[in-house]
């Protein structure tokens, strides 16, 4: 079992998520369950529980494919400007408690940390102006550069061909238990879940892996 208050003792290197694991995830709740239907209904004359009806049904069509991430492809499929709708409302942006602390303390000690993310690049351009976030990281690995989501084996194949990173001594926390389920079935053993990825949600029940409410949790003054 992985433990938070030991597991980066035994590890060179750490791969973080970003939405929902260092930023909060309530920024991206209210863009897409609120703000997309709220533009979408207004600009196709529909209600706004109908047009959040068919969009998450599209959605959900694509859950988990590269597109699902894509702001491009919805800006097409919806006629929507969605990265206006972002920008509009960068001033939710932010981290999740304890997030910027806990990296400036791993920044300190020899451990590779690497943002490992599903989000497309302008959306990390975007939060990385408000935050600052990547400059925490000795590399960055977006799932559109790689060409595969998160989800799919192909993902962490490319990974480790640019990484070279050892299974073992790898520790990966997200807050996607479909995506630890795909680093599982690759191989890396060290991996934790974050249980409370949103500030406007409660703390979610976790069963299939290891979890903490936030990386604030996971000791690094021996790391």
């Amino acid at each position: 079992m992985t433990d938070p208050a030991t597991v980066l003792q035994q590890c060179e290197t750490l791969m973080l998520d970003m939405d929902g694991t260092l930023l909060d995830l309530a920024f991206d709740n209210h863009v897409w369950l609120e703000v997309v239907p709220a533009e979408y209904a207004r600009q196709n004359d529909l209600s706004e529980d109908e047009a959040r009806a068919m969009l998450y049904a599209k959605m959900q069509s694509l859950k988990g494919e590269l597109d699902w991430y894509c702001l491009d492809y919805w800006s097409e499929q919806l006629d929507l400007d969605i990265v206006n709708l972002h920008r509009d409302l960068n001033h939710r942006i932010g981290y999740l408690p304890g997030a910027e602390r806990f990296l400036q303390r791993v920044a300190a000690h020899d451990i590779r940390l690497l943002l490992v993310t599903n989000s497309h690049r302008t959306t990390l351009a975007l939060k990385t102006e408000v935050t600052g976030v990547v400059r925490f990281f000795d590399a960055i690995y977006t799932s559109h550069d790689l060409g595969h989501a998160k989800e799919e084996q192909a993902f962490w194949q490319v990974l480790q061909e640019a990484e070279d990173f050892d299974l073992e001594r790898t520790l990966f926390v997200d807050d996607n238990v479909a995506v630890l389920a795909s680093a599982r079935t690759f191989g890396i053993s060290k991996l934790l879940a974050i249980s409370k990825p949103a500030t406007d949600e409660p703390q979610r029940d976790i069963s299939e892996f290891p979890s903490v409410a936030g990386v604030r949790e996971i000791a690094v003054s021996q790391a």
